[in-house]
């Protein structure tokens, strides 16, 4: 077996949705470079760091077992073929043995990360737990899938914020469950797209959904989302931690525009269903947007 098809079964590009850990670090030194208040970075960064890697073994354990209990559906799918154990380029054995050393090297990593402030490895735990779950079950049930992706993001947070020892704003909570439902939908209506009516035959669940369900869905999140997002910007709990003149509402059009650029990828069908896809160069005008936000915010909270 060649080792790079292991790696390619544990999905690599999936990695970059851990970005979502280090969300509270960003906050957290940015408020520490407006107060003054400067604590051990290095450290703080360090810890951070390994809880994301932490997430991306334990993610990639889930995706391997996934990949193992779907092997037979995903040998019929138009894309889905090509992963390295439906294709048989992985054998079942090897990706359970490879499972479970990333079960394990995620749970010692998030011990090592963890801190006085919270069990990182609890979190990593918990995570690999649900997803579990979810590859079993809940996968099949319509509405709870979503929701179960969605509280996979809302613990990477929750284990960035263990990590870097930081307060977790409600604010952000709240973002991340709109923002993590939303992207989940629209992986939704791009496999409905995609697989048309044949769509039952590849996972049961599909035929729950319907196109105008998802796409009243999509659009009550995305409002929801830059709502949230705005009143985070202008609040007084974000003018107490950066100032009131931190200037972050002027970042509310970034997200405004990602947003929308993404729903129309989704409608159009060009790659909006895997929001790793876009992220890593899928659609430059969206990476362009991305980059432009976080370096706007950079600049707003440590200059």
């Amino acid at each position: 077996m060649n080792p790079l098809s292991l790696l390619k079964a544990m999905r690599p590009h999936q990695w970059v949705k851990n970005v979502f850990v280090l969300a509270a670090l960003l906050f957290s030194l940015g408020e520490q470079a407006h107060s003054g208040n400067a604590l051990d970075r290095a450290d703080q960064v360090l810890h951070v760091l390994i809880a994301v890697a932490a997430f991306c073994l334990g993610s990639s354990a889930i995706y391997l077992v996934n990949d193992v209990m779907d092997v037979e559906s995903d040998r019929k799918h138009p894309t889905k073929c090509n992963r390295p154990i439906a294709a048989g380029l992985v054998s079942i054995p090897v990706a359970l043995a490879g499972s479970l050393g990333c079960v394990v090297s995620a749970l010692a990593l998030g011990w090592y990360a963890s801190t006085p402030a919270g069990n990182v490895a609890g979190v990593v735990g918990g995570y690999m737990l649900m997803n579990l779950l979810y590859s079993m079950k809940l996968k099949h049930i319509a509405i709870v899938d979503a929701f179960c992706i969605a509280a996979g993001f809302l613990l990477r947070v929750i284990a960035g914020g263990f990590a870097a020892q930081a307060p977790l704003s409600h604010w952000l909570m709240l973002c991340t469950l709109f923002l993590a439902l939303f992207l989940a939908l629209c992986k939704r209506r791009a496999e409905i797209d995609l697989l048309g009516d044949d769509r039952g035959s590849h996972r049961k669940i599909l035929t729950e959904y319907t196109p105008a369900f998802l796409d009243q869905s999509v659009v009550v999140l995305a409002a929801c989302t830059i709502v949230n997002y705005t009143m985070y910007t202008v609040s007084p709990e974000t003018a107490a931690k950066f100032g009131t003149d931190s200037g972050l509402v002027y970042t509310v059009p970034f997200v405004v525009f990602g947003l929308f650029r993404y729903l129309l990828l989704v409608q159009t069908q060009k790659g909006g269903g895997s929001p790793t896809r876009v992220l890593l160069g899928g659609d430059v005008v969206f990476l362009v947007n991305c980059v432009a936000w976080l370096g706007t915010v950079a600049f707003l909270l440590f200059w």
